[in-house]
């Protein structure tokens, strides 16, 4: 009933904004025509010339028109503004006009074209985005532009990325702090962790158009995410007519891994269809060596465990998606697109440990070896109403979106106890999982953008409700006496629900040399959990308000800085909330916490940009009830351990980066971005005072190498330096990837 009730305010919202606009007087606003007639030398007939009407602050496009034979052309209905007016034709020089102040009819009378100087038989204009790019506000990753992500799955092209790193169970950090909420096309992936990386792995990089880093949102930006939000945007083909192409490619490590991939589209006047379809297989391992020791309240050494872990992955995923825009008519389209995500996995690991007492005397080991089969079908569907309601600038925008997440998984664990010289020590403990889940997310937003002229303002404003329900039945057996015994200490059935309602007021103006963004985002939160087994419940009810702001001033035509501010939540997912214990090995166990409190960031960076290609940026943030992963010994089994997540107190972060691009004659451009941080963490966990800080380092160096007309290569290099998580003291890593490419059949084909 609550759902129903919801989506009747928002549709009675969208009728009344929508009816609003379109019956808004419009004696505010003036309207003017601009006209004129090009002529060539020698009276040459014009054919095939092209009038653009350009904003004259930043050149944005206004309106194209053809100029007719006889070189006349007419703008009509303009809003009242400043202009240029620029020409684009195959056989005359480029013309560009002085401002036009549109405060009344303009008649620009006769303009004098040039013909080009030099006859060519065919134009081809072609440029290459480099891998990165940095914006003020975010870094852009042209994953469709990169040799080196031909192969790669999405996860593995973000590991590349300048301030990504991943920890050894791929948890994703930007810039060195955790909380990263992803988007695919806008829309939030309710996923962390392992989910989120085994997500992201089947998803190809032949899908993606390119990546978004963002490090400090406006109020439009969910306000979830606060170490930044990663935007990935799939391909979705706009050429005009029937396009497609097809794509494979193979990589060999210790394990192969191929993958196949299919993109169309069929694009006309009125209609535009688009799909594509991935297949990819990977084999991949890790290794994992851990050594604990474990002491009493006195610091007695009470025993040590010595760890030897191999995992082997092997993936099979298949990802479909296809789609359509229609155009109603040059201002109305109506889109969907639906996308599917079907993986099979097969992981195999073999846990070796060697048990010591406090005397570290040999007591014994026990081996663990486990095959799991993990199954995930992810479906999601995307209906979308955009309008553009004038030419002054407003535009009104619809979204709905659902989504359900299924997996299911069947694992089995054998492990074997050995006396210290290699003999039985007692029977084998057989364990069978089998874990069953479902997540399901409904959501629905209005957006709504306007100009204020009589402001000068840009206006957004827009409401937003989504619904997330998840439910996870663990189960696991005891099968060491030949027949399924239910273990009730380690199998739960947890039910959680979330509904989230936003609404948010964006504003911006710019003059001369001064621009300002404010926002301001309220979220409300309804979360309720269930714990079936023991009935155990919690409840969540909380309203927050999320300002941010941008304040950018430019100083010269090289020179502009720019103040960011802004107020951010990461909420805990419900993996981190569901209490089950998750089985590792007889002594390691994972389980969530149902009293973890939402971790809140204000954050603020100084951006200053030079030429518009040297980016400097400084930056500060403060999270409060930050969560952290943290390894705790179990007080129901001597010598075990429990991996959990917590609150902390406080966690600093302090960040100097610096990007700068390197261009040697033709064949070399380099984009490089370093950055320091120093991440100070304060609190007291597990009665334990934690105080600890570093300064570490992270570089990132992409380069486009023109070899010669058919050949380029590319090599990114990544460097991470040693760093702090919380109680654990990570050590650095590198990597560097290489591709090459040539183009073959008149550069139509690249192998």
């Amino acid at each position: 009933m609550k759902t129903k009730k919801v989506l009747s305010i928002y549709f009675v919202l969208f009728i009344c904004v929508s009816t609003y606009i379109n019956v808004a007087s419009a004696q505010d606003r003036k309207y003017y025509d601009i006209k004129g007639v090009f002529v060539a030398p020698q009276q040459s007939k014009i054919e095939g010339l092209s009038v653009y009407l350009l904003k004259a602050d930043n050149k944005a496009l206004v309106k194209l028109e053809l100029a007719g034979a006889d070189g006349s052309f007419v703008f009509e209905k303009i809003p009242q503004g400043n202009y240029l007016l620029t020409t684009q034709s195959m056989g005359f020089e480029k013309y560009e006009s002085s401002a036009i102040a549109l405060d009344k009819d303009v008649n620009l009378g006769t303009i004098r074209l040039q013909t080009l100087t030099t006859n060519l038989k065919e134009i081809v204009v072609s440029t290459t985005k480099p891998f990165i790019q940095q914006q003020f506000d975010k870094t852009v990753l042209n994953v469709s532009s990169s040799i080196s992500a031909v192969g790669s799955n999405a996860l593995e092209v973000l590991a590349k990325a300048p301030g990504i790193t991943l920890d050894q169970n791929d948890n994703i950090a930007m810039r060195g702090k955790q909380g990263v909420l992803v988007m695919i096309d806008g829309k939030f992936v309710p996923m962390s962790g392992q989910d989120l990386a085994n997500m992201l792995k089947s998803m190809s990089a032949n899908q993606i158009e390119k990546i978004d880093l963002v490090t400090n949102p406006s109020a439009k930006y969910d306000a979830a995410g606060n170490a930044g939000i990663i935007d990935i945007k799939l391909k979705k083909g706009n050429n005009n007519g029937t396009n497609a192409n097809v794509s494979i490619s193979f990589g060999q490590g210790k394990y192969a891994k191929v993958n196949p991939a299919l993109n169309f589209n069929h694009r006309t006047k009125v209609m535009n269809v688009f799909g594509s379809y991935n297949y990819g297989f990977s084999q991949n391992f890790n290794q994992l060596d851990i050594f604990r020791n474990f002491y009493s309240g006195t610091d007695q050494l009470l025993g040590t465990n010595n760890y030897n872990n191999y995992f082997k992955f092997k993936f099979n995923n298949h990802n479909v998606r296809v789609g359509s825009d229609f155009y109603v008519n040059k201002n109305i389209v109506i889109g969907f697109a639906a996308n599917g995500i079907y993986s099979r996995g097969d992981i195999n690991s073999d846990s070796r440990a060697k048990s010591y007492d406090g005397a570290s005397q040999h007591t014994g080991s026990f081996n663990t070896v486990a095959v799991n089969a993990p199954v995930r079908n992810n479906n999601s569907i995307n209906v979308n109403y955009r309008q553009v309601l004038d030419t002054a600038g407003k535009e009104i925008s619809a979204d709905f979106d659902y989504a359900n997440f299924a997996s299911n998984e069947i694992q089995n664990y054998t492990t074997s106890y050995l006396n210290p010289n290699g003999s039985q020590a007692k029977n084998p403990y057989l364990l069978k999982g089998d874990l069953g889940g479902n997540l399901e997310i409904k959501s629905f937003k209005i957006d709504y953008q306007q100009q204020l002229k009589s402001l000068k303002t840009k206006l957004e404003m827009g409401v937003k409700s989504s619904w997330v329900k998840t439910d996870n039945d663990i189960q696991f057996f005891d099968r060491s006496s030949g027949t399924e015994v239910l273990e009730t200490a380690k199998s739960n059935h947890f039910i959680y629900d979330e509904n989230i309602n936003a609404a948010y007021l964006n504003a911006a103006r710019s003059w001369k040399k001064l621009s300002i963004q404010l926002g301001l985002r309220l979220e409300n939160t309804i979360a309720n959990g269930l714990q079936l087994t023991d009935h155990t419940t919690f409840e969540r009810n909380y309203t927050q308000l999320f300002p941010s702001g941008y304040v950018g001033y430019k100083f010269t035509e090289n020179s502009d800085l720019g103040i960011s501010l802004s107020r951010r939540i990461n909420r805990p997912s419900y993996r981190q909330l569901n209490p089950f214990k998750n089985f590792l090995d007889p002594l390691t166990y994972s389980t969530g916490n149902p009293y973890l409190k939402p971790e809140l960031t204000n954050s603020f960076e100084l951006t200053h940009t030079y030429k518009q290609k040297y980016m400097t940026k400084i930056g500060y943030s403060r999270t409060t009830d930050n969560i952290l992963s943290v390894l705790s010994p179990d007080n129901e089994q001597t010598n075990s351990v429990i991996q959990t997540n917590r609150n902390l107190a406080k966690f600093d972060y302090y960040s100097l980066s610096f990007s700068f691009p390197i261009k040697v004659g033709k064949w070399l451009n380099s984009t490089n971005n370093a950055l320091a941080y120093y991440g100070l963490y304060k609190g007291n966990l597990v009665n334990t005072n934690l105080n600890v800080s570093r300064v570490s380092y992270n570089f990132n160096s992409s380069n486009n190498i023109k070899i010669n007309g058919s050949t380029s290569a590319e090599a990114i290099f990544n460097y991470q330096s040693r760093s702090y998580y919380g109680f654990l003291d990570i050590k650095g890593n590198w990597g560097l990837a290489l591709g090459l490419q040539k183009q073959i059949l008149e550069k139509r084909g690249d192998p």
